[in-house]
């Protein structure tokens, strides 16, 4: 494996803004059974890296609406196969402060407190970044595109910085 950090934020950019309010036929729309913003995030974090990851259970893959990763439409699945420790195929990422987002970078919002339910991807900043209203965001399930992240209301918050990804 070796790590190349060429993730290409423009065509994740690009990939939201053109898919942000519609759907992509190449991949199931799960809005009617649990929510596509995952599913939307993948898709961009796809267009960026290029590389999925076919281990089965742990990966993050899609090949039709019944072949696919937990981790490719699972809001923390998604999270921990991004921030994983091990060396395997696919992009790789860090949680990160507010100031450190960048487009092509996903948030992650928790509406209960409890578990994570939401993952919009970050299209635009105005900077400096110092608040939330700072950061626009395309997402699925509510769509949405160069929607400020501070007219969300939520009770938990995270943000996650794709670094590049590890190839073969």
């Amino acid at each position: 494996m070796r790590f190349v950090p060429n993730y290409d934020r423009r065509a994740v950019v690009r990939y939201a803004h053109r898919w942000a309010y519609g759907r992509n036929p190449a991949f199931y729309d799960y809005e009617e059974v649990g929510g596509d913003c995952t599913n939307f995030a993948s898709q961009c974090v796809f267009a960026g890296s290029g590389v999925m990851n076919f281990t089965a259970d742990l990966g993050w893959y899609y090949i039709d609406a019944n072949q696919k990763a937990p981790a490719w439409t699972g809001v923390e699945f998604f999270w921990n196969f991004m921030t994983r420790r091990e060396i395997s195929q696919g992009p790789v990422g860090v949680e990160c402060d507010l100031a450190d987002l960048r487009p092509g970078d996903l948030v992650q919002l928790s509406f209960s407190g409890e578990t994570f339910q939401h993952t919009p991807v970050v299209v635009a900043l105005r900077r400096p970044v110092r608040a939330l209203s700072d950061v626009l965001i395309a997402a699925h399930s509510y769509d949405a595109d160069n929607r400020p992240l501070s007219t969300y209301t939520f009770q938990k918050i995270r943000f996650l910085h794709i670094l590049g990804t590890l190839i073969p």
